[in-house]
């Protein structure tokens, strides 16, 4: 029997592998990629008897793909926080998706383990852009509050290594980042043996810098819009920045473009965090959009459908948000 983990390549993927494979070590094919990279399950070859984990990646997009492993015989166990639309009853189908705005993949993870490497799903809720949540979540672990910014230090500098047309644009290939952290069961040895964490901080820093630099392209009354430009920079914090931006303007929608080469945009959603939905309803009005309902995005936005985008996402926050 084979088997294979399929996750995301950021940190609420990746952190919730590590929680899993702490907690049931083994030998298992990897399979991610940048954060939009999400068709992943189309690249397992398994066989009946195989067992397949997913983690983090949507079950809509991957609806296909699942089927044919669950006809040819293969275990599932999908666990996931984003929109899934109908789950196939199966037997050989385990899942536990919950697509609700204040939870992420390492927090239901956390919860199956029964709470065993709970720092880690701490540090992902934090990456993830639920402070909230991942505050919450370490009320029993008694941490300090320099022991939390450094949890969400760790998990911001893991998702943002995740951004990016392909992994060139990354710091580390999403594999290699798990293999590195799973060497470590606590992520403030992790953070203290590995020189991984300050080269993504550093990094993260100065790309923040620049962003931080740009003014809004829009300004709407739901909330603001802005263009990043063709660059490697860009394309790594855009994630990050629009959790920035949602903190800073916990009021209002955000949405962060980010140019193609080929033309057109990547989008980065955020729902309002004083009520965070809206933000997956909006990006499935497109063609390669998907999410959850607090943070979306969309792979490929036609530079035509930049006004479509623009208008779309008033009504959306408006009505859901300001009525």
């Amino acid at each position: 029997m084979s088997t294979f983990d399929v996750f995301n390549g950021d940190a609420d993927g990746i952190c919730a592998l590590h929680q899993l494979r702490l907690a049931e070590p083994c030998n298992s094919t990897l399979i991610t990629g940048v954060k939009r990279d999400i068709d992943l399950l189309k690249q397992v070859q398994a066989q009946a008897g195989d067992r397949v984990t997913v983690l983090d990646i949507s079950l809509d997009r991957n609806r296909a793909a699942l089927q044919a492993l669950l006809q040819q015989g293969v275990e599932v166990v999908y666990v996931d926080h984003h929109f899934a639309g109908d789950i196939p009853a199966h037997p050989a189908l385990h899942a536990n998706i919950d697509p609700s705005p204040a939870t992420c993949t390492s927090l239901l993870m956390d919860a199956m383990l029964g709470g065993r490497f709970r720092a880690w799903a701490v540090a992902a809720a934090f990456g993830d852009g639920l402070p909230e949540s991942a505050r919450t979540a370490a009320m029993p672990l008694n941490l300090s509050e320099d022991q939390l910014t450094v949890l969400r230090e760790l998990g911001e500098c893991l998702n943002y290594n995740a951004y990016g047309d392909s992994v060139d644009d990354l710091y580390f290939h999403p594999a290699e980042l798990y293999c590195r952290l799973h060497a470590y069961a606590d992520p403030f040895d992790f953070i203290a043996g590995e020189a991984v964490f300050t080269t993504l901080k550093q990094g993260c820093s100065a790309d923040m810098a620049l962003a931080r630099s740009l003014h809004p392209e829009r300004t709407l009354p739901s909330g603001s819009v802005y263009l990043l430009p063709d660059q490697p920079w860009a394309r790594r914090v855009s994630g990050v920045f629009g959790n920035l931006l949602a903190q800073d303007e916990p009021a209002l929608a955000h949405a962060v473009l980010t140019r193609k080469s080929g033309g057109g945009y990547q989008v980065s959603v955020r729902a309002p965090r004083v009520n965070p939905s809206g933000a997956d309803e909006l990006c499935r009005q497109f063609e390669t959009g998907g999410g959850r309902k607090g943070a979306a995005g969309i792979n490929h936005l036609p530079e035509s459908e930049l006004e479509q985008f623009m208008t779309r996402f008033s009504m959306v926050f408006n009505s859901e948000h300001l009525s």
